[in-house]
């Protein structure tokens, strides 16, 4: 899939219509510190092993990306819903 770097779009914040950098979301480090990876490491430690069965099944075709607008007048960023694409491409 192939989207221009600006884009024409809605801001919500400016609450107009304004053109928009866009750029994709990389996927940062996980905290440590969320509860759901508090829970994981309690659970896999010790001699108990790792207590999730193996995921079964193929893995889906294509991956999820994030994509960002940044607006080009308040500077502010927004994120719209994920959208699925192998390959994923910014033009001019």
């Amino acid at each position: 899939m192939k989207k221009p770097r600006v884009i024409q779009t809605y801001c919500p914040y400016c609450k107009t219509h304004t053109s928009h950098d866009v750029e994709r979301v990389k996927k940062k480090k996980a905290s440590e510190l969320k509860w759901g990876q508090r829970r994981f490491r309690k659970v896999t430690a010790g001699y108990g092993g790792f207590p999730r069965p193996k995921p079964e099944g193929r893995e889906k075709p294509t991956k999820r990306i994030n994509i960002r607008f940044r607006c080009e007048t308040c500077k502010k960023a927004h994120i719209k819903p994920c959208l699925r694409a192998k390959k994923f491409e910014l033009t001019e």
